[in-house]
């Protein structure tokens, strides 16, 4: 059966600042979706990760259909009316437009989509980030996808011993969707020079080269490049097919244990560790840390099975204590340095007009 996997997300509202969405509003997305979607879709899930609200959605539809995306978005207008009669924070965030248009790219919620011929067993995660960007999937992706010291199926499995095709987007192009297409292993040092950099390079997807399939998408939308301005960071989602052909789910999980150093915090512009959080976790120490979310499940004949959480182990206590450190450990550092986030990357902050103001003072000794 050919089905398509959609995750639709946006902050749309947040109890106590970017804590978490109120059970009201979740329950109007949700109804909504239930209302509307009857005979579109074939199965759903609403959840949040932190202030964001995730619509996973499975149907036969395509990628990029109008009818899929303006579900997504007249549900999250439903929760942005409940957040605003309640007063909640933010309301309506990412919706940056004032009507739809026909697809939400480029409208301020973020979305990945995988289209494919469902195997005998489909198993897929799906993964949703808060308090940071496209970027932070960077190193994961390409420790699963690249790394045998974390994935290995590159060197046991024969499905996976070809490699994969990574499709790297260059976010700060505005002028269209510039991308390049490299395969690894021969272009990993490539690969790498390019995903280093998390603000400017970001990994669409992957495909693997065993049978061409899609294995990993990955929402890429900049909020600042939309909006013209900073509106709140990018909290992206991603979806990654797992096993046979692909890696197994244990391999993709595994670079999370890191803990790397990506973009996010407070007013998305400070550096700090990912930490990986059981779902409908909601956020706190200094808007953070960032956060990131996983949810297994299975889809069969379009239908989804309950998520099993990923991240809900005993094991990840460990990390989530080490990730705790770290972060502690670099805010300590405030305003210097690697702690906040490259003059570049605030741009469309309020420091834009302080740095202009400053300029003007400076003189040139003789």
């Amino acid at each position: 059966m050919r089905i398509t996997l959609s995750i639709i997300k946006a902050d749309i509202g947040s109890v106590g600042g970017h804590i978490k969405p109120s059970e009201d509003l979740l329950k109007a997305v949700k109804d909504f979706v239930v209302e509307k979607g009857k005979g579109l879709i074939k199965s759903f899930y609403v959840s949040h990760t932190g202030d964001d609200v995730a619509i996973l959605m499975s149907h036969t539809h395509g990628v990029g259909a109008e009818e899929i995306h303006r579900l997504a978005w007249d549900a999250f207008v439903a929760g942005t009316a409940v957040a605003k009669r309640q007063g909640l924070y933010g309301a309506g965030q990412d919706l940056l437009k004032d009507a739809f248009s026909g697809n939400v790219r480029g409208m301020g919620p973020a979305v990945a989509e995988l289209e494919f011929d469902e195997r005998p067993n489909e198993p897929f995660l799906f993964f949703a980030a808060d308090k940071t960007d496209p970027g932070a999937y960077n190193l994961p992706l390409y420790l699963a996808f690249c790394d045998p010291m974390y994935n290995a199926g590159l060197m046991l499995s024969p499905s996976m011993a070809e490699g994969f095709e990574f499709t790297i987007m260059d976010v700060s192009y505005t002028e269209g969707d510039r991308v390049i297409k490299l395969r690894a292993p021969e272009d990993i040092y490539d690969i790498a020079a390019l995903l280093r950099d998390n603000q400017r390079f970001v990994v669409e997807s992957i495909h693997s080269r065993n049978n061409g399939e899609i294995a990993a998408s990955v929402s890429t939308t900049r909020l600042h490049n939309i909006a013209g301005k900073y509106t709140g960071k990018d909290d992206p989602v991603m979806l990654v097919r797992v096993q046979g052909a692909f890696p197994a789910t244990g391999e993709v999980l595994s670079p999370f244990s890191i803990g790397h150093y990506v973009a996010g915090f407070m007013r998305g512009s400070h550096t700090g560790p990912l930490m990986p959080v059981v779902k409908n976790s909601s956020i706190s120490f200094f808007d953070g840390p960032p956060v990131v979310a996983c949810l297994a499940f299975c889809v069969h004949e379009g239908e989804l099975t309950e998520p099993a959480d990923a991240f809900d182990h005993p094991y990840w206590d460990s990390i989530r204590n080490k990730v705790s450190d770290k972060a502690t450990a670099i805010r300590e550092q405030g305003f210097s340095g690697a702690a906040m986030l490259p003059y570049s990357e605030l741009e469309y902050g309020g420091i834009v007009e302080k740095m202009k103001t400053l300029d003007r003072k400076f003189t040139v000794r003789e």
